[in-house]
């Protein structure tokens, strides 16, 4: 290599170098780079209707915004929360266990939300089996009879589980696979 080539390339080493000193100062001044905000929490909040609980609101949450928000029953009627096959949901944070859209219970089939296991507002009994779901079949599909089909109105009711319409639980899913699932269900009155 000849001299003209060595003295060139230790001019432009000695530049970078005298620029990366030159900004450092500069940069350790900003202090240290923020880590990026971890994205708001995905919530699901159930609202039980006083007035009618067959006519309450679950509600789709991220940090504070509202994503959205569907129809949806509990229990027959019956505000006893510790009323089994009945009564509603006891208020209060349900983990949620398991998500499927091929669930294959008993009674539950297709899309479901199967939530923890929970005391009743008076501690006894405790409300197990219970579900986010609608009625249809395993394949997400309208059966052809009950409890498979749903029917209208009257299928908001429920033993205490949430249930919504077939077309607003499919959109919930689709929903939460786009901003996350949440850990918990929220049930308040």
């Amino acid at each position: 290599m000849s001299n003209d080539g060595s003295h060139l390339r230790g001019a432009v080493i000695a530049g970078a170098v005298a620029t990366t000193l030159a900004l450092a100062p500069a940069a350790a001044a900003q202090g240290p780079a923020e880590a990026p905000s971890a994205a708001a929490a995905t919530t699901l909040v159930f609202d039980k209707n006083q007035d009618d609980p067959t006519d309450s609101r679950l509600s789709v949450y991220q940090g504070k915004k509202l994503w959205a928000t569907y129809r949806a029953g509990s229990g027959i009627g019956v505000k006893d929360d510790c009323a089994r096959a009945k009564g509603w949901l006891p208020n209060g944070n349900w983990r949620i266990k398991l998500k499927s859209r091929t669930y294959n219970g008993k009674f539950i089939k297709g899309y479901a939300i199967y939530l923890q296991d929970m005391k009743c507002s008076k501690g006894t009994p405790t409300r197990t089996e219970m579900f986010i779901h609608s009625e249809m079949n395993r394949d997400g599909s309208q059966g052809s009879s009950e409890p498979r089909r749903w029917d209208g109105v009257g299928d908001y009711k429920s033993n205490g589980c949430v249930k919504l319409n077939p077309t607003d639980i499919k959109k919930m899913f689709r929903l939460l696979d786009r901003i996350g699932w949440p850990t918990h269900l929220r049930v308040v009155s």
